[in-house]
C-alpha cells in the first residue's frame, strides 16, 4: 500500500489522478457524500445548539470502508474533494469519520484543492496543502440544518393541508412561486389589439420597408391605432400623402462598439446551453463534470479539459489569459487582441464558489483537435465553452447603425433602420444566444442602399397589420436561472438540483420547454405564500443565503443565524396546523350547476390530483366523482368542460355476452369486460374508444396472462413466470434470474429453489419501490423453500393465538379481526393472515 492516501469525490477523477501522482500514491473516490442527517424526526437538535445527527449513507458504505482499510496503513492523508462549499464539508465529514475510528492519531490530515485536473494544477495544488476550512463547512452545515427543519416541519402540515406526501423546500419553494406567478400572470392577461403600419419601399439598388413613426404631425406609438377601421383609414391618407414615393428627410450614422460577454459562470453556460444546445441544466452539469473530471486524448492520456464548473466567479487566472492570448493572435490576427487583458466584475455577492470562471484547461486543445475523442454532448459543450473563453479576451466589435427618415408628405413620417458589423472582433468566435441580444440589435446585418437627404424614393405599397399584445412567456430553464441569479437565490451547485426536486415532486412540468405549474403545485405555492408568506419572499430567501456567506467568510457564527431563523419559523407552524382550512388551501371552486340535477359543480384537489364534483357532502346522496383529463387545469377549466367527465365510465355494449366499459381509475384510463380490466393505451382516449378497440386491449391482457405460468412445482410457491424483460422465478415475494443458456420449461424444483438461493431478490411494486414487509435474505428463504418437504409444519403462533382468543367471552368475530392484524403484521398480506385464522377457528 502507497504511503500516501488522497480523496476524491468521483472514480473518474481518481483515475485520471492516480496516473499524475504516481505508484507512492493510493487515489480513492467517495463517490459523492459520505455522510448525511438520519432521516428521521430529531436529526438537528434545535435545543442542543442544533447538533445534526450524522449517519454513513448506506450506498457508500463500501466506499468509505475501503477509505478507512487504506487510512490504516497510510503515512500521510489528503483530502481533494471538489472545491465548494459542499466538497469542503465532504472533506469534513470523511475526517470525522476517520477520527472516530481511531485512525487519524499521528497522521497528518491535509486538504488540497484542484480547480482543474492537470498535471500543472495537481502539482501546484499538492505543494500548497492547507486544513479543512472550518467556515465553509459551517455555511454548509446551517444550509442543511436550514433544509432540514424547513422539510421535516413544513411537510407534515401540507400533508394535513394540502396532500398526504409533499414535500416543501427552503429554496424550491420561492422557485415554485415565480413559476405560479407567471402562470397566474398569463391567466390574469387581456390582450389589446393595436395596428402597425409599414411602406415597402422600391429602392432601385434594394428594396427594403420602413415603420411608421409620425402621423398626422403626431408620434405613431403603439396604442395610437386600436381598430381594423381606424388603421384603413390612416393607410388611405398615407398613401395619398406620399402620391407614389417618399422623400428622404434625415440620414444619421452611428458606429458603436459591443464588448464581448464575460467567461462562463455556472449560470450563464446553463443559460447558454439552454439556448443554444437545448441542454437542460442537469444535462449540461453532468457533460461538464465528465469534461472536469478528465477524458482521454490519445498519446496525451487522460486529462481535464475544463475548469471547475461550479462557480459564479468570471475571473480568469493569468497563466490562461496568456495562453488563450497567444492562441487569439496565432489564429485571428494581432489586430483581433486588445492591448491589455479584459477583465470583468463578478455580479455575484460572494463569488468564492471557486476561485475561476469556467474555461479550457488549455486553449491550445481547440475544440477540433479534441472532437475526435469526444461523444457529440461533450464536443458541442467544450465548442460552447472554449470560445466563450476565447471571445472573452478579444477586442470588441464596430458595428455602425444608419437610420432614414422618410416624409409621406408634411405631415407623416417613416424610419428605416440596419446595423452592419465594420469589423467583427470578438464576433469572429461567438455571439450569445438570440434571447440575450440587446434589442437594439434587432436591425443587426440588415443593410440599408446608399440614400442622402432629398431622395425620392419610389413607393411599392403601404400596409397596416394587426397585432395583439402577448402575455408574458412562461419560464424556460435559462430564463428560470438566470432570474433566481438575479433575486439571489440559491447558489452556483443548487440551481439543477431547485429544477430536477420541482420535476420530480411533479410541482410543475414541461410543455414545450417552458414549466408549466400542476394543480398540485399551484396549491404548495398558494398554501406557503399564503401562509408561510416570509419563508418563500424572495427577498427573505436572498437574505438568508447572503447570511450564510457572511458564515462562510467568518464573518458570523452558525448557530445565532439557526436561532433567528427557528423561533419564528416553529411557532408560525405550530399555530398553522390548527388554524387553517384544508378546502381553502388547496383552491377549490365552484364552476356553476348541473343543468340534469341542479347541483352545484366544483373542482378540488384529491389524494390522487385533481377531480370534479358534482353535489356536496351534506346532500342526501353522495357527490358523484370524475378526474380531470390530462392537460387540464382546475384553475382554467370550465362548467362545460366539467361536466363531459362525467360521461365516464361509458359503456360500448356486449362482448361474449358481458359488457365492455371504459372508465378512469386510480391508475389511469381503462377498459372492462365483466371482471378483467385492461389498461389503455397512450394513443387510446376514453371518451372516444371503440368497443373493437376495447376488446382488443382486453384480450391482449388475457393473452399475456394466460402465456405468464411457464412451469409449477407441486408443494412450492416458486413458479417459472413470462415477464416483461424475459422468463424469470418468483415465489410472490422474491424474484429470480433464469440461466440464459437453460430451457425454462425444463427448469426442476431442485434447480429452481437453488437459483432462488443465489439470485433472489424483493420484489418491486407498481412504483419500483421495495415492498413495505422486511423480506429474508435469498438464502434463508430458499433453505426454508426446501426444508418445508422435509419438516412438517408446526402450529403457528399466530394460530394459537386465534384458538386461544376464540374460547374466551369476547365475541369471535371481534377475536379473530384481532388476531388477523396481528397475523398481518408479521406476514405482511392479509389474505396469508385470513387463512390462518380461517384454519384456526374451523
Amino acid at each position: 500500500m502507497a504511503k500516501n492516501l488522497l480523496i476524491v469525490e468521483s472514480p473518474a477523477k481518481a483515475k485520471t489522478i492516480n496516473k499524475y501522482l504516481g505508484k507512492d500514491f493510493t487515489v480513492l473516490a467517495s463517490y459523492g457524500h459520505v455522510r448525511d442527517l438520519v432521516p428521521k424526526e430529531g436529526a438537528v437538535d434545535p435545543d442542543n445548539h442544533f447538533a445534526m445527527d450524522y449517519a454513513v449513507i448506506e450506498k457508500n458504505e463500501k466506499h468509505v470502508d475501503a477509505i478507512a482499510k487504506a487510512a490504516k496503513s497510510a503515512d500521510n492523508l489528503f483530502l481533494a474533494t471538489d472545491p465548494d462549499r459542499e466538497g469542503e464539508a465532504i472533506s469534513w465529514h470523511i475526517g470525522e469519520i476517520l477520527r472516530e475510528r481511531g485512525l487519524l492519531e499521528g497522521k497528518p490530515l491535509q486538504r488540497v484543492v484542484f480547480t482543474e485536473i492537470t498535471p500543472r494544477a495537481i502539482k501546484e495544488a499538492m505543494s500548497h496543502p492547507r486544513a479543512i476550512a472550518s467556515d465553509l463547512v459551517d455555511a454548509q452545515q446551517a444550509r442543511r440544518a436550514l433544509d432540514y427543519l424547513v422539510g421535516f416541519n413544513l411537510s407534515p402540515v401540507l400533508w394535513r393541508k394540502v396532500q398526504r406526501g409533499l414535500s416543501a423546500g427552503r429554496v424550491q419553494s420561492p422557485a415554485l412561486r415565480m413559476i405560479v406567478e407567471r402562470e397566474e400572470e398569463i391567466e390574469a392577461f387581456v390582450a389589446r389589439e393595436y395596428w402597425s403600419i409599414e411602406a415597402e419601399c422600391a429602392h432601385p439598388t434594394q428594396a427594403f420597408t420602413a415603420k411608421l413613426t409620425k402621423l398626422d404631425g403626431k408620434k405613431f406609438e403603439q396604442f395610437t391605432i386600436t381598430e381594423g377601421d381606424t388603421a384603413e383609414a390612416a393607410r388611405k391618407r398615407l398613401v395619398a400623402a406620399a402620391n407614389g414615393a417618399l422623400h428622404v428627410t434625415d440620414v444619421t450614422s452611428k458606429e458603436r462598439k459591443r464588448r464581448p460577454a464575460a467567461p462562463f459562470t455556472t449560470s450563464t453556460l446553463q443559460q447558454e446551453a439552454s439556448r443554444k444546445l437545448g441542454f437542460t441544466t442537469s444535462r449540461t452539469m453532468r457533460v461538464a463534470q465528465k469534461l472536469y473530471e478528465g477524458m482521454a486524448l490519445g498519446d496525451e492520456g487522460t486529462v481535464g479539459l475544463i475548469s471547475y464548473m461550479r462557480t459564479d466567479s468570471v475571473s480568469l487566472s493569468q497563466e490562461a489569459v496568456a495562453e488563450i492570448r497567444d492562441v487569439i493572435a496565432r489564429d485571428f490576427g494581432t489586430k483581433a487582441l486588445p492591448d491589455k487583458p479584459n477583465t470583468y466584475q463578478t455580479k455575484s455577492k460572494n463569488a468564492q464558489e471557486a476561485h475561476e470562471a469556467i474555461r479550457p484547461t488549455s486553449a491550445l486543445r481547440t475544440p477540433s483537435q479534441v472532437s475526435r475523442f469526444l461523444d457529440d454532448d461533450g464536443r458541442r459543450l467544450y465548442e460552447l465553452i472554449w470560445k466563450r473563453a476565447v471571445a472573452s479576451q478579444m477586442v470588441p466589435a464596430t458595428l455602425n447603425t444608419v437610420s432614414v427618415d422618410l416624409a409621406a408628405g408634411s405631415e407623416h413620417s417613416f424610419r428605416a433602420s440596419g446595423t452592419t458589423v465594420i469589423d467583427p472582433g470578438f464576433l469572429a468566435v461567438y455571439e450569445e444566444g438570440k434571447d440575450a441580444k440587446a434589442a437594439e440589435d434587432e436591425d443587426e446585418g440588415r443593410k440599408l442602399p446608399l440614400m442622402k437627404t432629398g431622395d425620392r424614393i419610389p413607393l411599392d405599397r403601404i400596409h397596416a397589420d394587426q397585432h395583439f399584445t402577448e402575455p408574458p412567456p412562461r419560464f424556460s430553464e435559462a430564463s428560470l436561472v438566470k432570474t433566481l441569479e438575479e433575486y439571489g437565490i440559491g447558489r452556483p451547485s443548487t440551481y439543477a438540483s431547485i429544477i430536477q426536486t420541482l420535476l420530480f415532486r411533479k410541482y410543475v412540468e414541461l410543455d414545450s420547454r417552458r414549466f408549466r405549474p400542476t394543480d398540485v403545485g399551484r396549491a404548495v405555492s398558494k398554501f406557503l405564500s399564503g401562509h408561510f408568506t416570509r419563508y418563500v419572499d424572495y427577498d427573505f430567501t436572498a437574505k438568508l443565503e447572503d447570511e450564510l456567506d457572511a458564515v462562510s467568510r467568518g464573518e458570523e457564527e452558525w448557530v445565532p443565524l439557526m436561532e433567528r431563523f427557528w423561533g419564528p419559523f416553529k411557532q408560525l407552524v405550530e399555530e398553522k396546523k390548527e388554524s387553517v382550512d384544508r378546502s381553502e388551501a388547496t383552491g377549490a371552486r365552484e364552476l356553476g350547476t348541473d343543468p340534469k340535477s341542479g347541483k352545484p359543480v366544483s373542482v378540488r384537489l384529491g389524494r390522487y390530483g385533481p377531480y370534479a364534483q358534482i353535489g356536496t357532502a351534506e346532500d342526501e346522496d353522495k357527490p358523484t366523482f370524475a378526474s380531470l383529463r390530462p392537460g387540464q387545469s382546475m384553475h382554467t377549466i370550465s362548467l362545460e368542460e366539467s361536466l363531459e367527465l362525467f360521461k365516464l365510465p361509458r359503456k360500448l355494449g356486449l362482448d361474449k355476452d358481458e359488457e365492455v366499459s371504459v372508465g378512469v381509475g386510480r391508475f389511469g384510463p381503462f377498459a372492462k369486460r365483466g371482471s378483467v380490466y385492461a389498461s389503455l393505451k397512450k394513443e387510446d382516449d376514453p371518451y372516444t374508444i371503440d368497443l373493437a378497440r376495447a376488446v382488443f386491449l382486453i384480450e391482449e391482457k388475457e393473452e399475456i396472462a394466460r402465456n405468464r405460468i411457464i412451469k409449477e412445482f407441486e408443494g412450492s410457491d416458486i413458479q417459472v413466470l413470462n415477464g416483461r424483460f424475459g422468463p424469470y422465478i418468483s415465489d410472490g415475494k422474491l424474484n429470480g434470474r433464469i440461466p440464459k443458456d437453460r430451457e425454462p420449461a425444463s427448469l426442476t424444483l431442485e434447480e429452481v429453489v437453488k437459483l432462488m438461493e443465489e439470485t433472489g431478490k424483493p420484489m418491486r411494486g407498481r412504483f419500483g419501490k421495495k415492498g413495505a414487509a422486511k423480506k429474508e435474505p435469498a438464502k434463508k428463504a430458499a433453505k426454508k423453500t426446501a426444508a418445508a418437504k422435509k419438516t412438517p409444519a408446526k402450529k403457528a403462533p399466530a394460530e394459537k393465538a386465534v384458538k386461544k382468543a376464540a374460547t374466551k367471552k369476547a365475541p369471535a368475530k371481534k377475536a379473530a379481526k384481532k388476531a388477523v392484524k396481528k397475523v398481518a403484521k408479521k406476514t405482511a398480506t392479509k389474505k396469508a393472515a385470513k387463512k390462518v385464522v380461517k384454519k384456526a377457528v374451523a
